[in-house]
């Protein structure tokens, strides 16, 4: 018998979706997942990229975004140690978004700025 899969709802307590919502849209979720947008990088490459983001930080947040099936991490058996963060389907679908998200926000500085 086919079900239909059940739609999450991000304003119930207990929907999964909210803290997935939370990590996407967190401070740094948003960053890593722009960074992250066009091309694969090393854990290196993205803390330089995020200005201002400490090793811990990025660490807890890759961790977050592969736990919720945005971020794939790959591991290379190399010395030393390689390990490479790219999106995921679902992530690439979702950072689409958060960089329309972003763009706006670029153009529309000045504007935002000066009604503030």
């Amino acid at each position: 018998m086919y079900h239909e899969p059940e739609k999450g709802n991000v304003l119930a307590a207990n929907c999964p979706s909210r803290e997935i919502l939370n990590h996407l849209t967190s401070k740094w979720g948003v960053l890593v997942m722009t960074c992250l947008y066009k091309k694969t990088k090393r854990f290196s490459e993205i803390r330089n990229e995020i200005e201002g983001i400490n090793e811990r930080m990025l660490s807890k947040t890759l961790q977050e975004l592969e736990a919720d099936g945005m971020v794939l991490r790959k591991s290379y058996d190399t010395v030393p140690p390689h390990v490479e963060y790219s999106l995921t389907a679902h992530g690439k679908q979702a950072a689409k978004h958060l960089r329309s998200l972003v763009n706006w926000l670029e153009n529309h500085l000045e504007e935002i700025l000066n009604d503030a």
